[in-house]
């Protein structure tokens, strides 16, 4: 097991800094993600594994904010390494964001069945990464438009579909939001649109989640698309 990274940051109590454990086979690539992560204003790695076993136990000692979890590793691989971590009620605030460089419909249907919260490609742009990091642990979904609609089409007419659900309990306001959600924006757009404040944006999709027994944005957006609120684009 890769020994958990030591915790240089300077942390408030008010507010503290994001802890990330970053998960992948390859050394060399999870020391340059670290470097890169601990570079970033607010974020912090906590940790480092190998193998999916390791991931499963540091996150348990550790309880990171987020799990950047890559998918295929030897001693267990990611999507079961996920679905462990999203299961465990002790570690019901931890997030996990998928990092992968196969943009295959399998792994993504897999790691979001398992509980991921979002899935990013090895190729995308620092910034984008340290934005994903911070945007997951926030509660929002990290999908690429390209990956969404191949998602939502899986999800609703895939082998396995689940029945349409409907949104009879959602306020006018609360299905505006999910509306919102699942074209991909982000809680400030949607205040934006809506002429709210963040806050209660947060508040609606608290509200959201709790009415659809959903985790996150992920299962939110599947939701409105499931229930016919929006379509595929």
């Amino acid at each position: 097991m890769t020994e958990p990274e030591p915790d240089t940051s300077t942390r408030s109590t008010a507010n503290p800094a994001v802890s990330v454990l970053v998960v992948d086979d390859q050394p060399l690539l999870r020391r340059s993600l670290t470097l890169l992560i601990d570079a970033a204003p607010g974020i912090t790695v906590v940790g480092q594994a190998g193998t999916g076993r390791d991931a499963v136990s540091l996150s348990r000692d550790l309880a990171p904010d987020v799990v950047l979890m890559d998918i295929r590793m030897p001693g267990g691989d990611g999507i079961e390494a996920t679905r462990s971590i999203t299961a465990d009620p002790d570690r019901a605030r931890t997030r996990v964001l998928v990092l992968s460089m196969f943009e295959l419909d399998e792994y993504v249907h897999a790691a979001l069945r398992a509980g991921a919260s979002g899935f990013l490609l090895k190729d995308a742009h620092p910034d984008q990464l340290v934005d994903a990091i911070r945007r997951t642990h926030a509660g929002e979904s990290l999908l690429a438009p390209s990956i969404l609609t191949r998602v939502v089409e899986h999800f609703l007419h895939g082998p396995g579909a689940a029945p349409a659900r409907g949104l009879d309990g959602l306020t006018e306001r609360e299905t505006e939001v999910l509306a919102l959600v699942a074209r991909g924006l982000s809680n400030t757009e949607i205040a934006d649109a809506l002429t709210i404040s963040v806050k209660t944006v947060k508040t609606h999709i608290g509200n959201l989640l709790a009415k659809l027994t959903a985790r996150d944005r992920a299962q939110l957006v599947i939701a409105a698309y499931d229930s016919g609120l929006v379509t595929p684009p």
